[in-house]
């Protein structure tokens, strides 16, 4: 009974793993869309590194809330309360909390607003050094500043959404915010505000808190669906919202590691010197932005997708405890995250230039800045598959209410990553910064993998280093085909955009072919299930439509 029910747990993770997938897929190819329009009219200098950071403080915890730490423990203690009490109880929670973090993100949002200057000057010391690009970095960050509210809201529905298996519409919830900070941004930067004088850079940022909102508002009409609405409840003693303020607390730290490392990144890179001028450069800080949002399709598509069917999943388990099911559970999601992330490390590393080159290179962002993107994407793809463990694994924590592991290991893991970039910063820029990021993410993940080893007795390690290996195998000959490739294009006659076109499609297309053949040639037996997870249930309902 129990196998049983461990592979129907599997079958269920592996199923809404796929249909979350599709939804970040299209709010991933949305944000490229966003970012490309960035490139054509900011390019990578003073106005978009402005952005970048006012958007470092919001962004950070729409991370941490959507995929981080409300996510993991409002779920894990949402679920088990729906499974324990009801409905009504699970509603009454949800409405506890929902309370808590109006007035809580008011307080921060207010705090935040005052501090602006400071909180400018912390992440990025170096904007003071070019005329006005530290004002700039403070208007744009206070005009975003009510996207806070917006997003802790959004991730409390989706985390309600997914505990009654509702998986599609918060995922896809992330693609209306990309659609509304495109539209409304390019409304208010280029048509409405030359008439009310707001600059093209603002609009932008105010077509950020325009997404914010719709990224919440898509799914209230799902909500309601559940017999969800919302009535404002102030008993903080509940036993639910005591867990989740318990879990919440460390687990802020525990998920923040890469942001928080991104944060130190941006500091860093704030204040890199141009070996031309002797100045302070401006770029540095737009580079690594648009690299490791290339680096957040995996994460997103095969990372985030999985944790957020998992967990769930894993906090069920938790309920009358079936630890067998919770660890193969457990593997399962890491084998998949292996099969996923791997490959696209490797593809993204070999075909990092073309990429960068088909995807930015037009308008305001140049050949030196595709060259410099390019190489810090490289030094972010040797962590990717780290990231997405990361994912997984903090999350496995916290429904075992253990909150402080992962805690611990991520505030290891930012001493580490401060102490790599002072090292490396100096000698290799800002590739240096992306490479320890990669590095930490990878220490991060094998120590979050050894506690979980300990904690639960075994997990599967050998078969799950099998698994990597045969992946490993196959990504190597992913790897030649997509340089051959590569190389390959330049003798055909084509030039400019038409070239680098021919060249991505032609080497992912041969080289997905190649990875797909040799793990079935090696066994790997997670191949199918990603299969028929990401394209099964599409032809299925195909074939119910004809």
């Amino acid at each position: 009974m129990e196998k049983a029910s461990a592979q129907q747990s599997r079958a269920n993770v592996a199923r809404n793993a796929g249909i979350v997938s599709l939804a970040v897929m299209a709010s991933r190819v949305l944000g490229l869309v966003r970012d490309q329009i960035f490139a054509l009219l900011f390019g990578a200098g003073l106005q978009y590194d402005a952005f970048l950071t006012a958007f470092r403080v919001p962004n950070l915890l729409r991370d941490l809330l959507a995929e981080g730490a409300l996510s993991s423990a409002f779920v894990t203690s949402f679920t088990q309360t729906l499974q324990q009490k009801g409905k009504a109880a699970a509603i009454r929670l949800s409405n506890r909390v929902a309370t808590l973090i109006v007035a809580f993100i008011a307080v921060v949002s207010i705090c935040a607003w005052i501090f602006t200057p400071e909180i400018v000057r912390t992440l990025a010391p170096g904007f003071s050094a070019v005329p006005g690009k530290a004002e700039l970095t403070v208007e744009l960050t206070r005009i975003m500043i009510p996207f806070l509210l917006l997003i802790a809201l959004a991730a409390q529905a989706m985390g309600m959404l997914n505990a009654f298996n509702i998986y599609g519409v918060p995922a896809l919830a992330s693609a209306f915010f990309n659609l509304g900070s495109i539209l409304g941004g390019l409304l208010l930067g280029y048509l409405i505000g030359p008439v009310i004088g707001l600059s093209p850079i603002a609009g932008m940022a105010y077509g950020v808190v325009i997404g914010g909102f719709l990224q919440f508002a898509v799914q209230w009409p799902s909500l309601r669906r559940c017999g969800v609405g919302y009535r404002a409840d102030w008993n903080v003693k509940d036993a639910g919202v005591r867990q989740i303020m318990r879990l919440m607390g460390p687990a802020i730290i525990g998920a923040a590691a890469v942001q928080v490392n991104v944060f130190v990144n941006t500091s860093f890179a704030s204040a890199i010197i141009d070996p031309a001028t002797g100045a302070v450069a401006n770029g540095p800080v737009s580079w690594l932005n648009y690299a490791f949002r290339f680096l957040q399709f995996p994460i997103g598509v095969f990372g985030v997708a999985i944790a957020t069917a998992t967990l769930p999943a894993l906090s069920r388990s938790t309920v009358n405890p079936n630890y067998q099911e919770f660890r193969q559970t457990l593997a399962h999601s890491l084998a998949l995250v292996f099969l996923l992330c791997i490959p696209s490390a490797v593809g993204l590393a070999v075909l990092a230039h073309p990429i960068i080159a088909l995807v930015f290179e037009h308008g305001k962002f140049t050949a030196f800045d595709t060259a410099q993107t390019a190489n810090a994407l490289t030094a972010y793809a040797i962590g990717l598959a780290g990231y997405g463990a990361i994912k997984v694994l903090s999350p496995a924590f916290y429904a075992l209410n253990d909150a402080r592991t992962p805690m611990l290991i991520s505030l290891g893991s930012i001493v580490v990553n401060y102490v790599m970039n002072s090292l490396l910063v100096g000698r290799f820029g800002h590739v240096g910064l992306a490479f320890s990021t990669s590095a930490v993410a990878l220490v991060n993940f094998l120590l979050l993998a050894l506690f979980m080893r300990r904690r639960l007795g075994r997990l599967g390690g050998r078969q799950l280093a099998g698994t990597a290996v045969k992946i490993a195998v196959a990504a190597a000959a992913l790897a030649i085909v997509a340089w051959v490739v590569n190389a390959g294009a330049g003798a055909l006659p084509l030039h400019g955009l038409m070239l680098e076109f021919t060249r991505v499609v032609l080497a992912i297309a041969l080289a997905t072919a190649t990875f797909y053949c040799f793990c079935r040639l090696l066994g790997v037996s997670e191949l199918q299930e990603a299969v028929d997870a990401i394209g099964g249930k599409l032809m299925r309902r195909l074939k119910r439509n004809k």
